[in-house]
């Protein structure tokens, strides 16, 4: 026999609060506060009834002052009813670990990492979480099993780079992704990208072990079996670069001597401002790059100052805007296209891409005996100038703005580009 609670009662197992309102203030709060208490263990309901109880004395307060303060000779409807200032308790259904379904659960992760990751990143984890979601989204995170997770990576190694392009691709799920790319091309995704799909699965799953939602990731042991190689794009030769240069594109051109003559990358390029441009005296024009409202930067290291080399300085005060943005009309994925663009007018620009720039610098450097930590300074990499990253790494302050002049000075064009 249940027990009894005042003001409770319990059906099908759940306990349901009920309690009467004075007749004199049922014409504007009708007839009695009813919820569900969402349990069926006696102690627990007994707590709820409790904080219930206040709520229920708060809206006989609220409701009483107003009547007072506002007497009505007609009997109000829902519509014309006041608004009291006072919140019921919400409760909610108690759920095993491993209950929640990985439709709700992918929802709630994609709602909370798109609040520190950058677009780019976000989408390629949405793409990730969608595939699981379309083939596993109606099962419960605790029913997935390690055979779950050798299925799915089963048909992440079917699928194609492009198979999201086709029409019929556009909302279908894993299953229908793997089969429309064995028959619509050859190719599929390099193991690198499978083992990186692969990975923000399992740090979904991660995510729903730290939230209680999971006991533990059984997909961690799973791995791609092809070996994932890294195939870098080229390095510019010092004919790519006439081409890229005499080329004169009315989009590129000036980013791509920026690019070319600093070692920015095109994200830092796009964001560029007037008035992140300094003079120094006698060292010149120095630009700082940090983050903005135009873009962030890939880590701490990026944000530096870098001298503008003498042709940039030209370039400023011949054709670039003095106030906002110095290429208001580029974005990384135009710059991408345009790149891609000029790769089809000039065939000899195959395997190069706009970030093949910044490998020219570098290697500009190199040849001309910077030390290595030294250019780190430059194109914001992490420095490597000492073993245990302690001596200089943490208490140097860094090459001076004279060195860095000295470094820029060195880089040159080739002789052959009239700019």
């Amino acid at each position: 026999m249940s027990p009894q609670i005042k003001y409770a009662y319990k059906t099908h197992n759940t306990w349901v609060y009920r309690r009467t309102y004075p007749k004199a203030l049922q014409p504007l709060l009708g007839t009695a506060l009813k919820q569900s208490l969402k349990t069926g263990d006696a102690r627990e309901a007994k707590l709820r009834v409790a904080e219930l109880n206040q709520t229920f004395t708060t809206i006989i307060k609220e409701a009483q002052a107003h009547a007072l303060a506002t007497p009505h000779t007609d009997t109000p409807t829902a519509a014309q009813g006041p608004r009291l200032a006072v919140g019921r308790p919400r409760y909610q259904r108690a759920r095993l670990v491993g209950d929640g379904l990985i439709d709700d659960l992918t929802q709630a992760y994609l709602g909370e990492v798109s609040q520190r990751l950058r677009p780019g990143s976000y989408k390629s984890v949405r793409f990730a979480l969608e595939l699981l979601s379309s083939h596993l989204g109606k099962q419960s995170v605790g029913d997935l099993s390690l055979n779950h997770g050798k299925e799915v990576l089963g048909y992440i190694t079917q699928l194609s780079p492009n198979v999201r392009k086709y029409r019929e691709g556009k909302d279908a799920g894993l299953i229908e992704l793997a089969r429309l790319s064995q028959e619509q091309e050859s190719t599929t995704l390099a193991p690198q990208t499978q083992a990186r799909i692969l990975k923000q699965m399992s740090q979904f799953l991660d995510w729903c072990v730290g939230e209680g939602e999971l006991e533990a990731n059984l997909w961690q042991a799973l791995k791609v079996k092809d070996r994932p190689d890294v195939h870098p794009h080229g390095m510019l030769t010092e004919a790519q670069v006439m081409i890229l240069l005499q080329a004169k594109d009315r989009e590129l051109h000036s980013a791509l001597l920026f690019a070319l003559l600093t070692g920015m990358r095109s994200g830092e390029i796009c964001g560029l401002m007037a008035e992140d441009i300094t003079a120094k005296g006698n060292l010149g024009r120095f630009i700082s790059i940090q983050p903005n409202r135009v873009r962030l930067l890939k880590s701490k290291a990026a944000e530096r100052v870098v001298p503008l080399h003498g042709i940039l300085e030209n370039l400023l005060d011949m054709a670039l805007p003095t106030s906002g943005r110095l290429f208001s009309h580029l974005s990384v994925d135009r710059v991408v296209k345009r790149y891609a663009h000029l790769r089809r007018l000039y065939p000899e620009l195959h395997g190069t891409v706009f970030h093949s720039t910044r490998k020219w610098f570098i290697t500009q450097c190199e040849q001309t005996g910077v030390p290595e930590h030294f250019t780190a300074s430059l194109v914001g990499h992490h420095s490597a100038r000492s073993a245990n990253k302690l001596t200089y790494g943490l208490y140097s302050a860094g090459i001076s703005d004279a060195q860095k002049r000295d470094i820029i000075n060195q880089v040159r064009l080739p002789q052959e580009v009239l700019l």
